[in-house]
């Protein structure tokens, strides 16, 4: 975070201050019999921002209707003054005018129930953390054959840190998901290289600048455009962001030039912006708190609890409201604040430090917790010489929080891609308890560095669910979850004489559509001479096949159903069939009624030309199976199946695709 954008936010009543106090903020009693209600919010919120109250059971309550506009043309239609910008979260408009009586008579409006001057101050002239940059050898780099991206070593080694290449490889780019970005400028966006992919796919659906109250932002400050480029850079071998096949919404609420406190009011109102678009998450790398001139004091770092400031409301607010909200924690920890800025304090904030690819902490990430004692920050990423876009079209390092927390918005950004199911605050408890030190936090990177395949494990399997029921001899194991064609299963059963869990089945996940989804399963298994009792089965997803990656869960646990009596071994038919055939959905099921087990199951397909189009292996037992075989990449026509016991014919079927 650019400690140029740290700065404080004061209301300051005295009347010797007005001649240095051209802007303020105009408080309202109520939000009156305007024309918007609660009951129509098509007025006032974007399709999106009301399909997401509704998806995550959300209220729209008062702080979503609109000051009312006869309100603001009043104050308005007031010579001498003008409206900067309002919020309906705060029910406040910020205005300047350097005309007493017409202050006076703003104070004096029914409605308004008070105006503070906000205090202004110099820019604040110490060292900042960031400035340093250093360039990168951005020669291209050939991608591992596994990654969907070709990161570059600089990139690689970034991601790697979060195990976030594990998320794109799984399809979750970011793709149906609208990031806003809250900052002081995003300078020559439309021209550098780092954002051709994002510019050329029009993924920049809007902007607004809070400051001069336009649409342009692409000649103001760099730094908006440095964060921005940590997640939606897309330089094959040499830059890739975290999060590259995002939307953006660009807001500037922070004026670098000579600030001003009335930033923080910007900020809330930049929040309120991207829940009424529809934006999904929130990156912010701004701060208030301390570091002005002018005598003017710091925050009493006890109003850094959460609920105090400005932005801290608003924030809060804001992830009320369903969005996902970053801030960088701030680079104070090497000067005599040391400690965290606003909002970075808010408890549903996701805080961001910053570390090294290492894993150490960067000197001048700040220190939590919050005044309150909460853990501050929440998480880290990297912040020490982190890859960004510089403003001369290269590609260099730096230092700060500043682009640690959207280096982490962009990760968290293609986990929520795979789980929409699930609130902002999940996502939240998700990357939490996937920090490398989440039993032991600390004030420095808080729950640490999260493991994203670890948070996508905990999400999945709190999504995933199994049950099993047992007819006529026969056990049907069901299962829902989510998974891509590479992931497969393993069935395992423990009846009441077995020592341990038997392995059934190995089988492949269904193909579909190809990229990461929900899909059901259901197979069957013969309980011939199981002895009467409970019996278990367990699911085993295997999410990662790498071998030095392994990584696997039980679909809900252990699933449990009771064996009434000893079903017979007779009455079975020694044979082989597929049903349904001719075959005109996605899968065709291969029914084994035979007594042999066969423990190197192999199902092969071929073509009438004799070439080898499938081929799945797994085991089974003695008795009844059913393999349900994934047909729906094949073409119309005839196909042959060989079943195997590892390298001996069992039989041969007829497959008429349709």
């Amino acid at each position: 975070m650019n400690k140029g954008l740290v700065l404080v936010f004061c209301f300051l009543f005295s009347g010797n201050l007005f001649s240095q106090s051209p802007r303020y903020l105009v408080a309202f009693r109520h939000k009156g019999a305007g024309t918007s209600t609660i009951a129509f919010p098509a007025s006032y919120l974007s399709q999106r921002a009301i399909e997401r109250r509704a998806r995550y059971q959300i209220a729209i309550d008062s702080t979503d209707l609109p000051v009312p506009l006869t309100w603001i043309q009043q104050i308005a239609a007031i010579p001498n003054v003008t409206v900067l910008n309002s919020s309906k979260w705060l029910n406040m408009i910020s205005i300047q005018t350097s005309d007493a009586s017409a202050l006076i008579q703003v104070s004096n409006l029914p409605f308004v129930q008070s105006t503070a001057s906000i205090a202004s101050r110099a820019r604040n002239q110490v060292s900042k953390t960031e400035d340093f940059y250093s360039t990168i050898n951005t020669s291209k780099v050939q991608g591992q054959l596994d990654d969907y991206y070709n990161y570059g070593t600089g990139s690689m080694t970034e991601i790697n840190v979060h195990k976030g290449q594990f998320l794109h490889n799984l399809g979750l780019r970011g793709q149906g998901l609208r990031i806003a970005m809250l900052d002081g400028g995003f300078f020559q966006y439309t021209s550098l290289r780092a954002f051709d992919s994002m510019n050329a796919n029009n993924q920049v659906l809007g902007t607004w600048d809070f400051v001069d109250r336009n649409t342009s932002v692409v000649e103001d400050n760099s730094h908006g455009m440095s964060c921005l480029s940590t997640i939606a850079a897309n330089i094959p071998g040499v830059f890739t962001g975290k999060a590259p096949a995002a939307s953006f919404y660009l807001f500037r609420t922070e004026d670098v030039n000579t600030e001003y406190p009335i930033e923080e009011f910007n900020w809330a109102c930049g929040a309120e912006r991207a829940d009424s678009v529809g934006a999904d998450i929130i990156s912010s790398s701004l701060g208030y708190g301390y570091g002005f001139s002018g005598g003017f004091p710091d925050y009493p770092y006890s109003d850094l609890n959460g609920d105090i400031t400005i932005s801290a409301r608003a924030a809060d607010l804001a992830a009320a409201k369903g969005l996902l909200v970053f801030n960088a924690a701030g680079n104070s920890g090497n000067d005599y604040w040391k400690r965290i800025t606003t909002p970075a304090d808010a408890d549903s904030v996701v805080a961001v430090g910053a570390a090294n690819t290492a894993g150490v902490v960067g000197s001048f990430s700040s220190y939590g917790p919050s005044a309150d004692g909460r853990v501050k920050p929440d998480v880290a990423s990297i912040g020490v010489a982190a890859m960004i876009q510089a403003s001369n079209n290269s590609i260099v390092s730096s230092n700060g929080t500043s682009y640690a927390c959207p280096n982490m918005a962009g990760l968290a950004t293609c986990l929520w891609q795979g789980f929409p199911e699930f609130s902002n605050m999940r996502i939240v408890q998700a990357l939490r308890e996937a920090g490398s030190i989440y039993t032991t936090p600390d004030t420095r990177i808080g729950y640490g560095i999260p493991d994203m395949k670890k948070a996508f494990v905990s999400l999945l399997k709190e999504y995933a669910a199994a049950s099993v029921t047992i007819s006529n001899c026969e056990a049907t194991v069901n299962w829902a979850t989510k998974d891509v064609p590479a992931m497969r299963y393993e069935i395992y059963r423990k009846s009441a004489t077995d020592a341990d869990y038997v392995k059934l089945a190995e089988i492949q996940a269904h193909s579909g559509s190809g990229s990461f989804g929900r899909n059901m399963y259901a197979f069957s298994f013969g309980i011939a001479g199981l002895p009467a009792g409970p019996v278990s089965y367990r699911i085993l997803q295997v999410v990662d096949t790498a071998a030095a990656t392994y990584t696997a869960f039980y679909i809900g646990d252990v699933i449990t159903a009771t064996v009434e009596s000893i079903c017979p071994d007779q009455g079975y038919v020694d044979m082989i069939r597929l049903a349904p055939n001719p075959v005109t959905g996605p899968t065709a099921t291969i029914i084994f009624n035979n007594a042999s087990s066969l423990p190197q199951l192999k199902i092969t397909v071929f073509d009438m030309k004799g070439a080898q189009v499938m081929e799945v292996t797994g085991s089974k037992l003695t008795g009844l199976y059913r393999h349900e075989l994934d047909v729906a990449h094949l073409a119309k026509g005839k196909y042959i199946i060989r079943i195997s016991d590892g390298n001996k014919k069992i039989t041969s079927l007829d497959l008429l695709r349709l």
